[in-house]
């Protein structure tokens, strides 16, 4: 799976460095695998879930969040937001 954009991944975790190696883990994953529904993804990331059009990832033990938009079809993860748990929390209930 094709992921947009790394970028947003490294100056994330610039922020925050404890989340470094979890993101790697996470793109490393998503980077090798294919998966062609949400069946799929979830079977790899268990804690993965659709909430309307969008994935919501956990990413460092339940700490961050990390939203995205995924086309199967094209095998493309679109990075939406990355924000820590408490930022997610505050935005779901505005």
């Amino acid at each position: 799976m094709h992921v947009i954009s790394r970028k947003a991944l490294v100056e994330f975790w610039a922020r925050h460095p404890d989340v470094e190696a979890p993101l790697r883990v996470w793109f490393k994953l998503l980077e090798k695998g294919r998966f062609i529904n949400f069946a799929a993804l979830k079977n790899t990331f268990g804690s993965v879930d659709k909430v309307g059009e969008s994935y919501i990832f956990d990413i460092g033990g339940n700490k961050y969040r990390l939203v995205a938009r995924i086309v199967f079809a094209s095998q493309t993860l679109f990075v939406r937001e990355l924000l820590t748990h408490a930022e997610y929390d505050r935005r779901r209930f505005e």
